[in-house]
């Protein structure tokens, strides 16, 4: 049973700095791979960044290059996302998921059957 717990969102000011935490467990380390997605209110859920957890190859939504990376720490089954020169257009709720990599293409939400609970990041101009 795939259980994903996200933490770390808060409020910060624009250019300022969050990581946010996901602690995974159920999650197949050979053939999954783990993405953060966010939504803002009255959009869609959109993807952020992935990791390929068998071979750690990450892909980022172009809004999100050179800002954010993503990250894991297998000893602690826990995936990262290391935010630095937040904007205010990144607002939202940020989710963690995964799901078999050839389900689909990794930014279509859709395509992911697990999804934990969220946790608010919310940037101030």
């Amino acid at each position: 049973q795939v259980q994903l717990v996200e933490s770390g969102g808060g409020s910060v000011q624009a250019g300022g700095s969050l990581r946010l935490s996901c602690a995974a467990s159920g999650v197949k380390y050979s053939s999954d791979l783990m993405a953060w997605f966010r939504q803002a209110p009255g959009k869609e859920r959109e993807g952020v960044a992935v990791l390929y957890l068998a071979t750690d190859i990450p892909d980022y939504a172009d809004s999100v290059k050179g800002r954010f990376t993503i990250s894991r720490d297998s000893g602690k089954n826990t995936l990262y996302l290391q935010m630095n020169g937040l904007k205010p257009e990144d607002t939202g709720m940020y989710y963690c998921a995964t799901k078999p990599w050839y389900r689909g293409r990794w930014y279509t939400a859709f395509d992911y059957p697990y999804w934990g609970q969220g946790t608010q990041v919310t940037v101030a101009s």
